[in-house]
């Protein structure tokens, strides 16, 4: 087949297709977010095969994973969706995202250092606003491309914090916090705040979240070591929520932000003492990559995301 005759059979919602079942990397999962069934999507995917000259989407073990050619043409299948939202979705206010009749699926990658009622206070927001929005939370975790994610069309936001974030990618600043010691109400920096010395600090077993990539070190340790210091990391752990309630029953030191440690003051026997090095302020961020920088839907995600962190923000320092 000629390469226009080929052409001329592509549609955009072809395109659709292929970028929901690859991501989904499930005919069934990618059935569910189209609206239609099954067959209809295999069907599709049948004729996407054939003019590609490629399986696309192969078994891996118990599910299913996309091709190396496949993987190659999503980031154009993203655009060419994104070009097509620009052009007839972007610019009439009529056109533009409708939450309360939305029926879209938004996919967020966030740590959880920022603070324990992030989460919960945002699905709650975009459930009350969007009542039929679906939303797939993902843990920023070692093993976890984000940038790739991003760059793919696979995940619309990451939230976090970096002391440099990736510049390639769009960002929106959401909180700066103090950073802080999180210990045990009966910890010597307690007894003691005058004892609470940087020796003292460094000496003292910590615990620490797992780092973000292979070989990463957290904003802490990248300060720390910075200024040639190193501190005495005796747990890691990638459960960072639940680090205060291994504070609390330890005499290990958590150093985060106040507003993290803040929440658990009152129901944990915990308290927050002053850090003894000179941490700059710890800065939270949304990102995004500019395959989505233009929709509206996400957009309105981004301000859901920005007005959330800003209230807890204010309701912290009330």
């Amino acid at each position: 087949m000629a390469r226009g005759a080929a052409f001329d059979k592509i549609e955009l919602s072809l395109v659709r297709v292929f970028h929901t079942v690859i991501t989904e990397r499930s005919v069934s999962r990618a059935a569910l977010r189209l609206a239609t069934s099954q067959p209809a999507v295999s069907a599709q995917l049948k004729r996407l095969r054939s003019l590609t000259g490629d399986p696309l989407l192969v078994r891996s073990g118990a599910g299913m994973a996309p091709t190396a050619v496949a993987l190659s043409l999503l980031p154009a299948a993203a655009q060419i969706l994104q070009g097509a939202q620009a052009m007839f979705g972007g610019h009439s206010p009529a056109q533009g995202f409708a939450p309360e009749q939305a029926e879209v699926t938004f996919r967020i990658a966030a740590s959880d250092y920022l603070d324990p009622l992030f989460l919960p206070e945002l699905v709650s927001r975009v459930k009350m606003q969007a009542p039929n929005v679906h939303l797939d939370l993902l843990p920023l975790t070692r093993d976890f491309d984000y940038r790739g994610h991003l760059a793919r069309g696979e995940v619309d936001v990451v939230i976090g914090n970096w002391l440099q974030p990736p510049a390639e990618l769009h960002l929106g600043r959401l909180i700066s916090d103090e950073i802080v010691c999180l210990v045990a109400q009966d910890h010597p920096a307690v007894r003691s705040p005058r004892s609470w010395t940087l020796d003292r600090y460094l000496q003292s077993e910590h615990i620490a979240p797992t780092p973000l990539h292979a070989g990463g070190r957290g904003v802490v340790e990248e300060h720390l070591q910075a200024q040639g210091l190193e501190r005495n990391i005796a747990v890691r752990t990638p459960h960072f929520g639940l680090a205060p309630a291994m504070v609390a029953r330890t005499h290990l030191v958590l150093t985060t932000g106040r507003q993290f440690c803040a929440r658990y003051l009152g129901f944990l026997p915990v308290r927050i003492v002053r850090c003894p090095v000179d941490f700059p302020q710890l800065t939270y961020y949304q990102l995004w990559h500019d395959l989505t920088h233009a929709s509206p839907a996400i957009r309105w995600l981004r301000e859901q995301v920005r007005d959330v962190a800003r209230g807890l923000s204010e309701g912290g320092r009330a």
